[in-house]
């Protein structure tokens, strides 16, 4: 199964990029095949510019060595290339609507407590604090998302909101859980042909200082008033994403020792996003067929 997803996600990378002149004596392709093989496999880059350890039909006559391979991988070639077989997956896969549910959060990527890694931060995740990173995302139809950062741990979801909403270029709703209730994000997101709906996140004894945005009582409204079973059945859509993303063989698990620093986790990450897609993909038209 590795081998053949891994063929289907190199033959991508090589249409994308035919015609580069980036590369003496390893093409971009080649470069993004290697790092692909690793991450497939849950190994380091060092074990996939190993001959011994790639099977039959797959590979190439020679490997680059470790320190190429270092190098190249945050080259912007190799990194254009990954976001244009992120883009083509995306294209592929999106409904044709004018309108959509899209949905926003945040996965915690957690790594050990005594990591000396710099770009790591102690943060909020899953059941109290953990050190590591985070996976902030703007979800919708496609096998990946509409947009995505990583960050540290300590990054607040509102900041990273505020960041990745006008980057949607449709209109429809917006759904987040009630960390995402503030008014700034409502007219933010207003502002971009969306409506925000997330729940309320604490009630106030107290009268505001601030005016409230319309749009956030329009929300408010709506899920208080009867939405809320509707908006609940599609929220936890992103939930079962996350989910699927990490339960299958190659899927993104616990960030392994090898992978640190700001970089790498989002070189990481990206690997198994294009994976999960192939997934994705593979199983639409086998269910079609």
């Amino acid at each position: 199964m590795e081998r053949e997803r891994w063929l289907r996600l190199y033959q991508q990378a090589v249409e994308i990029s035919r015609g580069w002149r980036f590369g003496v004596r390893f093409s971009v392709s080649a470069i993004v095949g290697v790092y692909l093989w690793a991450a497939l496999h849950e190994r380091p880059v060092s074990w996939a510019c190993q001959q011994m350890n790639w099977s039959r039909g797959c590979g190439f006559s020679r490997l680059p060595t470790q320190s190429t391979m270092s190098r190249r991988l945050q080259s912007a070639p190799v990194q254009q290339l990954l976001n244009l077989m992120e883009l083509a997956i995306k294209e592929a896969t999106s409904p044709v609507e004018e309108s959509s549910t899209k949905l926003i959060d945040a996965k915690p990527l957690p790594i050990g407590g005594c990591s000396k890694d710099p770009d790591a931060r102690w943060g909020r995740a899953t059941s109290g604090f953990a050190k590591g990173y985070k996976f902030y995302a703007i979800w919708g139809k496609a096998a990946v998302p509409d947009t995505w950062e990583i960050r540290s741990m300590n990054e607040h979801e509102q900041r990273l909101a505020e960041q990745m909403i006008p980057r949607l270029d449709t209109r429809g709703r917006l759904l987040g859980d009630s960390i995402y209730d503030s008014s700034s994000l409502h007219d933010l997101a207003f502002q971009h042909h969306l409506q925000l709906l997330a729940p309320r996140r604490r009630k106030r004894k107290t009268k505001r200082k601030y005016k409230e945005s319309p749009h956030r009582q329009i929300a408010l409204a709506y899920l208080e008033g009867g939405g809320w079973s509707t908006f609940h059945r599609e929220r936890t859509d992103i939930e079962r994403r996350f989910g699927n993303w990490t339960s299958f063989g190659g899927g993104l698990a616990p960030l392994p020792s090898w992978v640190r620093r700001l970089t790498r986790v989002r070189l990481w990450v990206q690997a198994k996003l294009l994976i999960n897609a192939d997934r994705i993909v593979h199983r639409q038209r086998l269910a079609s067929a």
